[in-house]
């Protein structure tokens, strides 16, 4: 018996970024050994589809705007399923340490003495761009690149404006998750920060998928672009100089991610 399928353990899982062929060998391992999974709302059909039929799902996901279960739900969630002498996995989109709240679930579980093993995943933060044919860096166009969220606030209480406007003044990449909803706001930020209107920008929905969608504009017009196109969350924006790159490597990307393009 491995650490994956012990009785009264958690396995913090990564899913990638949404195409189950991204999804790690070691993450399949951990589905395939669990007697329960506590899933997030995002973790896509295609990767729930892998779990055997006899392991029991739990959908622990926030849902914008709907449903919520709180991370204390979560968390003592986990921890009766493990004392219960079950093989729990977690999973989560993307890697559980990127805006997925896995640190605190970890910290949390060992605790109050609970064995925890994490198991990273593919995060949508470079995967969904380079689906899109965009590179997050690219010697000579960007070296470096920020990744934010869209929702919530900054660890030391400030509006998280503040921190894009901040992270847009750095320069290079700015890579924002969970930013859909606040599109029009995020771009302000960055316009606000320095940022000329006309740098490239885009918005890749449902990364990875064959659902996935692409809409590459300015800051200036970027809002008004995704609005017109009628896309919904989830979805990755990218704003930074790279974004002109995807017009060279988009059709070297899988097909079925490359997805539709309003110019």
């Amino acid at each position: 018996m491995n650490a994956l399928s012990e009785p009264g353990h958690v396995t913090l899982v990564g899913a990638g970024p949404g195409d189950p062929d991204l999804l790690t060998i070691k993450a399949l391992r951990a589905l395939e050994s669990a007697d329960v999974v506590l899933h997030d709302h995002l973790v896509s059909p295609a990767i729930l589809g892998l779990v055997p039929p006899h392991v029991r799902l739990v959908d622990v996901g926030k849902i914008p705007g709907g449903r919520q279960t709180s991370q204390d739900v979560t968390n003592r969630l986990l921890e009766k399923e493990a004392r219960a002498g079950l093989a729990v996995v977690r999973l989560k989109g993307g890697d559980p340490f990127v805006f997925g709240r896995g640190g605190e679930e970890a910290l949390w579980l060992r605790a109050r003495g609970v064995a925890v093993t994490v198991v990273p995943g593919i995060s949508s933060c470079v995967a969904v761009p380079a689906a899109a044919g965009i590179p997050v860096t690219h010697r000579g166009v960007s070296t470096h690149v920020s990744i934010v969220t869209g929702r919530g606030a900054t660890a030391d209480g400030r509006p998280l404006e503040q921190a894009w406007r901040d992270l847009a003044r750095a320069g290079g990449t700015l890579v924002v998750l969970m930013g859909l909803g606040r599109l029009p706001a995020i771009l302000e930020a960055v316009r606000d920060a320095g940022r000329a209107g006309d740098t490239p920008a885009a918005v890749v929905c449902s990364g990875t998928t064959e659902t996935q969608r692409t809409v590459v504009g300015t800051v200036a017009d970027l809002a008004q672009r995704v609005e017109d196109a009628g896309l919904r969350p989830p979805g990755v924006v990218v704003i930074g100089d790279v974004v002109r790159l995807r017009d060279g490597i988009a059709d070297l990307v899988d097909a079925a991610h490359v997805g539709a393009l309003t110019a």
